[in-house]
């Protein structure tokens, strides 16, 4: 999705600004087909362990709905911008359980920015992520800082 001039830039992440994500359907196959992989504990894996677990059903792992969140993020936006990567996560803070057949829905919220002192066009953006599921239930929050290439270079 990239293109040639991107539709987001620093510019475009002004503080209060708030992005939808839009929304995903998470399915018993692939709760069970990324568990297997990468995290096989048993409540991710069965349905009858995940019953019997605090989780209340086949619930998808944490490190999942991460990566469902980042997905959402790449195709909201993140694609199409003039996105310079992130320096790392200040928190990932899973509120309740995803599971099989939730739908999950997410929004970025703009805490703060500035442009690089050392590198004027670079700017610095705080961003806020939250995922809900269909009741409203916060699944995950997520914080970081993200680097995004300024469109003009403020002298």
């Amino acid at each position: 999705m990239t293109t040639a001039t991107p539709r987001y830039a620093y510019e475009d992440f002004t503080i209060g600004r708030q992005l939808s994500l839009g929304s995903k359907q998470v399915d018993a196959d692939e709760i069970i087909e990324f568990a297997s992989q990468f995290d096989p504990q048993p409540f991710h894996l069965d349905e009858a362990a995940g019953k019997a677990s605090i989780l209340g059903g086949l619930a998808a792992s944490g490190w999942h709905t991460v990566c469902i969140f980042m997905r959402m993020m790449c195709d909201a936006y993140l694609l199409d911008s003039t996105s310079q990567g992130a320096p790392g996560i200040e928190h990932v803070k899973w509120r309740a359980p995803v599971l099989a057949g939730d739908r999950l829905t997410g929004t970025t919220f703009v805490l703060d920015r500035r442009v690089s002192k050392s590198k004027p066009s670079l700017g610095f953006v705080t961003l806020r992520h939250e995922m809900v599921k269909q009741d409203g239930t916060l699944v995950c929050e997520i914080q970081h800082v993200a680097m995004f290439s300024l469109r003009e270079v403020q002298s």
